[in-house]
């Protein structure tokens, strides 16, 4: 019987693993870095364990650190997660030499399939040694690990060699092994896996489909459980080739076997040895806990005959510190608040008052509904995020929500082209007019609670914020009875509740500040100060860092006076575990360069300067 376990993991995977283990009375370690010293994962475990440093590769990419870890903290297993070490067969195998469980398939498995080159070989599917302009669009890929790190897609035969060249450096910085391969690419195919679960007598589940077709840059989006529209047939092979991946590796533990399907075939993709992300919304399907069927199965423990039946239909939504309206850039800051309303699984690694950091994923929670029927699954969790208060950086929410209620998903229409031909449309801004006056509205009843606000009734109140990228200024007056404003009728104000009303209709406005930063219902803007403060402003042709990272690289020959075209891309900045480009903001001369290769930069940090011609 296993007592403790440490989950050689961080964030939401840390928490949900340790869930599971409180349940069942087993104790839980966390390991942490020292950006996570604070981290909830480390605040929830019974006991945690430093790993000195803040790079992946210092700390959660060393084996022999958390096996130590797991030594020293009287452990007897170990949870890998996913990402990191789970797919490592090393790592395994170190924590079976230690006299430790592990919970997770046996290396020789992990082995056959890490590589997804020989897991292709395995299951009779090669990919490209020679690729000519009949092959295009291919996929570059990384041969370990996933998550969207180490792909790019090639249209062109002349930008083979550079998207080689990325991801081999992306995947060697990520898995610590740069091995990269080529196969075609499917423009509109439908990313669908397997859920199988087997144990060490012979008994191998297959728990239904996922669908995880909308992806951003190659990383999950939106996944539900059945795949809709597949159809008896293609079911069926999926589920069998599914088998036949887990029966001819020996498999034992939770996996998941992912499929192309495109021309109503499944092609062979990968199998991921680990728990999956998306896990959750087959949990809710089944009725089941995989984490506990993994810790059973670890125990010896048989699976009965017949998986439980499936019920309903699941669908998930990872919400990302990001803006996708700007190349999917990640944000970081303080997480202020998140709240989701009663009836929907949230599944996160941050609480109130959390600082999303620059040094990992930028994923603070997944959000799942579970309805009898897909339509009502997609209504509910739509709903609830669109109510939901997430208030701190710019998160993808609005994305989240569009794409639930778009009628190519809704009608079971997407393929993984999705956002390449909808992110325009679903990242249109479209803030509510009265967020401003009523956030004016919120400060103005605080200033004037605490005796600071002083109003002369015939001149007007004015205050200027940023809403969606553009500047709105704000007018209103104090009346006899009230703060009055052109237009609307002023209900109530108070600091954290406004209501207004306009064209006969009704509608309250809950208000948050932090600072300068103020959210209005799901509205989020930014204070501006009455008089600008001229020493904060930039020169014309600025590149500024989006976001806190590290400079990779900066383009070739690059030097002062050097002539660049608008969107080229100039400076690679690595933050959140993926590469972004700074692209010159118009034609014209490199008249500065501030950074090199290798330098940390801040947000909103000088890059370079680009005088237009």
């Amino acid at each position: 019987m296993i007592t403790s376990v440490l989950v050689a993991n961080r964030g939401e995977i840390a928490c949900r693993v340790f869930r599971t283990c409180r349940a069942s009375g087993i104790r839980t370690v966390a390991v942490y870095s020292d950006a996570d010293e604070n981290a909830l994962h480390t605040r929830v475990a019974d006991a945690a364990v430093r790993l000195p440093g803040t790079a992946s590769a210092d700390t959660y990419l060393r084996g022999d650190l958390i096996v130590k870890a797991a030594v020293a903290a009287g452990a007897d297993a170990v949870h890998p997660g996913y990402g990191f070490l789970s797919e490592n067969a090393g790592f395994a195998r170190a924590v079976l030499d230690a006299g430790l469980t592990w919970i997770g398939p046996p290396p020789e498995a992990i082995e056959a399939m890490a590589s997804k080159t020989r897991a292709k070989e395995l299951m009779g599917v090669a990919p490209l040694r020679t690729v000519t302009e009949a092959d295009l669009p291919v996929l570059v890929k990384a041969a370990a690990g996933g998550g969207g790190r180490g792909m790019r897609i090639v249209r062109d035969l002349a930008g083979l060699d550079a998207a080689l060249t990325a991801a081999r450096a992306e995947a060697a910085s990520a898995f610590g092994d740069g091995e990269v391969f080529v196969e075609p690419y499917a423009e509109h195919g439908r990313h669908v896996e397997v859920q199988v679960l087997a144990d060490a007598h012979g008994t191998v589940w297959t728990l239904g489909t996922r669908d995880c077709s909308l992806q951003r840059r190659h990383q999950k989006v939106i996944e539900e459980a059945p795949a809709p529209g597949l159809g008896p047939e293609l079911e069926e092979d999926l589920r069998a080739q599914a088998v036949r991946a887990a029966r001819a590796v020996d498999y034992v533990g939770a996996g998941t076997v992912e499929f192309l399907v495109a021309g109503g075939r499944a092609h062979f993709l990968e199998m991921n040895t680990r728990l999956q992300v998306e896990h959750p919304v087959t949990e809710a399907v089944f009725g089941i806990d995989l984490v506990a069927l993994q810790i059973r199965v670890a125990e010896g423990h048989a699976l009965d005959g017949r998986p439980p039946r499936a019920r309903g239909h699941a669908v998930e939504a990872r919400l990302y510190a990001e803006d996708p309206a700007h190349d999917w850039a990640p944000r970081t800051g303080r997480l202020h608040r998140l709240a989701v309303p009663d009836g929907i699984r949230l599944d996160t690694g941050y609480t109130d008052g959390d600082d999303i950091g620059v040094h990992y994923d930028p994923l603070i929670a997944k959000a799942v509904a579970h309805a009898p029927t897909r339509a009502e699954a997609l209504r509910a969790l739509a709903g609830a995020l669109e109510r939901a208060a997430i208030h701190g950086p710019v998160t993808n929410r609005d994305l989240l929500v569009r794409s639930l209620r778009h009628p190519e998903f809704t009608s079971a229409r997407m393929d993984t082209a999705f956002y390449d031909r909808h992110l325009a449309a679903l990242t249109a801004p479209a803030p509510d007019p009265l967020a401003p006056l009523a956030a004016a509205l919120a400060d103005a009843a605080g200033r004037s609670r605490f005796g600071a606000w002083r109003n002369v009734p015939s001149q007007p109140q004015v205050k200027r914020y940023v809403m969606a990228g553009e500047e709105h200024e704000v007018r209103y007056r104090q009346g006899r009875s009230g703060p009055e404003a052109d237009g609307v009728r002023v209900l109530r104000t108070d600091p954290h509740l406004v209501v207004l009303e306009t064209d006969g209709v009704r509608r309250r406005y809950e208000v948050a500040r932090y600072g300068d930063e103020i959210h209005v219902g799901t509205t989020r803007l930014t204070a501006l100060p009455r008089f600008p403060d001229p020493t904060t402003q930039s020169p014309p042709g600025s590149l500024l860092a989006p976001m806190p990272g590290t400079v990779v690289r900066v383009a070739e020959n690059l030097t002062e006076g050097t002539p660049v075209e608008a969107g080229q891309p100039l400076i690679w900045l690595e933050a959140m575990k993926m590469e972004h480009r700074i692209t010159a903001p118009t034609t014209g001369v490199l008249t500065s360069l501030h950074v090199e290769p290798g330098q940390q930069v801040t947000v909103s940090a000088l890059l370079a300067v680009v005088q237009p011609t």
